[in-house]
Formats: C-alpha cells, structure tokens, sequence
C-alpha cells in the first residue's frame, strides 16, 4: 500500500510561488483562528470585523497601529539579519529591554545637561548599545561553545526582565513616583517628539523606515551580507571560502540586538518618559517580531507591511478585549496560529508530498 511522504523540492522556489505560499498560509492561519473563535463562543466573524476595525477603521486605530508597529519593524528586521545567517535569535524581547534599560541610564545621568538635538541621537546609541550587548552573548556563547542559541537567547529574556524590576523596584526607584515602580521621568530633552495628537513618535519612526532598507542593502550589496547569507545556507561552504563564522555570528547577533534596543528606547523616550515594568514597556514585541520576519520571508524591505499589519492585529486584540470580553490570550492564541500556520507554508516550499510504495510490497 503506497504511503505519503515528503521529499526535497529540486528548484528553490520563484518569489511568485513563495508569495502564493505565504498568502495561503495566512489565509488557513485566519481560518483556523475563525475555529478558535467559534469555540470560544465568538461570532468569528464579528470578531475579526472588530479586529481590522479597531486598528484601520479610524484615524485613531491608525496612530495606534503605527506606535505598536514601530517596535516591530526594528526588532523584525533585526531578526531578519540574524535568521538570514541561520541564528535563531529568540531574544529579541530581552534585547529591547537591555536598549530600554541603557537609555534609561543615559537620561537619568544627564537629566537637563544636554540639549534635545544632541540627547536624543545619544538615548538611540545607547540604547543599540544596550541591546547589541545583550544579542551578542548568545552569539558569543554559540561562537565559543556551540552553546545552542535558541536556549541561551530565550533565558536572556527572563533575566533581562528580572533586571528591569530590579532597577524600578531598587536603586531607580523614583522619588517622584509616589511610590510606583517607575524612575523618575525623562527631562524634555530627553523625551521623543510625537505626531500631533498620536502616540506616534516619530524619530524611532524615521529610523524604523531607514533601517529597514538599509539591512537589505547590507544583505544583498555587500561583502558582510554575503558572508551571513553564505554561513546562513551552508557553514561548511563558508569555511571553505576563508570565511569566519564565528566572527559573523557574533556580529550578526549584536546587530540584530542593537536593532531591538532601538525599539526600547522608543518605548520608553517615547511612550511612557521612564521606565517601568518590563510587561508595560513591552507587550510582548520580541516574540511578536519573531513573526513579523517569518511573514517578511526574512527580507526586510517587507518588515515595513509585515509590523503594519500586524501592529494592527494587536490593537484589535486590545479592542475586542474590551468589546467581547475576550482574555488577552485569546490574541495570542491567534498569532500562534498565524506563526504555525507560516512555518508549515515554509516546510512545503522546500519539500513537496509524494506517494511511495512499501518497501517488499
């Protein structure tokens, strides 16, 4: 009796056939949530209008789509660099917070002594500082001991928001906060401009959409692009070719960091003037990123759409919170699916089913 099985695809696939791929694995991904939904005892269709309404139906919707994309598409594109040289950077959520807890420092060491044109270019560099550090010691560890990255970059996050409770629990306490768990807040200069009446702050905005196209200038023009794509498809090859792996997993690591720590500094220079909690600085962006590459198809010029959209998937999951009395996992549960539903379009553009009959049959 012939049995199914998969094999290898011959070809890499065309971008026509990978984008029919990715789009019909968001749509079944959107299915299945309908189902999820249903059992749930939601109107699946009511839910998912209330979704896309919630985050595109209003010019409000829109400023809030964009604030939470921003974290998204600077720590998307930086997952994009890592996962193109075959470094599962899980981390990015620790890696934001490490940006966040830098500029931090930065703002409370020098609260009114420098001017707002030179503070603000100075929190950004901290904060890449920060977050390069934190993404690279999974590289460094994976470099030196072939410590496997995913668990190394994965417990990086639990410590990094131990740290941040730390500090807003113990020596950053604010005197100013009447007893919260907050640092004292930023001085203006210290604090990032925002677009009219939105939550919308631009200059992490700006660099979001600079970066973006700048990474897939280093990934496709550049001799240090080769080097991650070449260790991404075949370490061996690079090897071969005088290549330095572990030199580029190290650098691909705290690149991809230093871009999740931009986003940090976002969160807290602009969104909330000091640190907090690390749940409130970040509702889960790090993992959220993870996705929004995958979607991307790990080329960061269409991180920009991919965060848009799914920055939007997360303010209509604030909204049918609030209007279906939804548990927040229920958000969750729908970008695990999503994320499912990509990985399983990704496993079918490489193999593709065949039968084969039983061996002695």
């Amino acid at each position: 009796m012939p049995r199914l099985g998969f094999v290898p695809c011959e070809h890499l696939a065309t971008p026509r056939r990978a984008a029919a791929v990715t789009l019909a694995a968001l749509a079944a991904g959107v299915l299945l949530a309908s189902v999820s939904f249903a059992f749930m005892g939601v109107n699946p269709v009511s839910a998912l209008t209330r979704i896309f309404a919630g985050s595109f139906g209003s010019l409000y919707g829109w400023g809030e789509t964009v604030t939470k994309a921003i974290p998204l598409a600077l720590a998307g594109t930086g997952l994009c660099l890592a996962f193109q040289g075959r470094m599962w950077n899980i981390g990015a959520e620790g890696q934001l917070l490490c940006g966040a807890v830098a500029a931090t420092g930065l703002a409370l060491a020098a609260p009114d002594a420098l001017p707002a044109w030179l503070m603000i270019p100075l929190l950004f560099l901290a904060g890449f500082a920060g977050g390069a550090a934190c993404g690279a010691v999974p590289g460094w560890l994976k470099a030196r001991f072939r410590v496997n990255e995913v668990i190394s970059s994965l417990m990086l996050n639990y410590i990094c928001a131990e740290l941040v409770q730390y500090l807003v629990y113990g020596p950053w306490k604010g005197r100013q906060q009447f007893g919260f768990p907050y640092t004292n807040n930023f001085s203006a200069a210290a604090t990032l401009p925002v677009l009219g009446a939105t939550r919308i702050h631009w200059p992490t905005m700006v660099l979001a959409a600079l970066l973006a196209p700048a990474a897939h200038w280093l990934l496709t023009r550049t001799k240090m692009g080769f080097e991650i794509r070449v260790m991404g498809g075949n370490p061996v090859a690079a090897r071969y070719a005088g290549m330095d792996p572990r030199r580029t997993a190290v650098l691909v690591m705290a690149l991809s960091g230093g871009l999740a720590g931009l986003a940090g500094t976002g969160e807290v220079a602009g969104i909330h003037h000091h640190l907090t909690y690390p749940w409130s600085i970040s509702s889960g962006y790090g993992y959220s990123a993870i996705i929004v590459a995958w979607v991307a198809r790990l080329d960061p010029l269409l991180v920009l759409p991919a965060a848009l959209f799914f920055g939007g998937i997360l303010v209509g999951g604030d909204a049918i919170q609030t209007s279906m009395h939804l548990p927040g996992s229920a958000i969750n549960l729908f970008n695990g699916i999503i994320l499912m539903c990509l990985i399983a379009g990704e496993f079918f553009l490489r193999y593709r089913p065949r039968w084969r009959a039983e061996a002695g049959a």
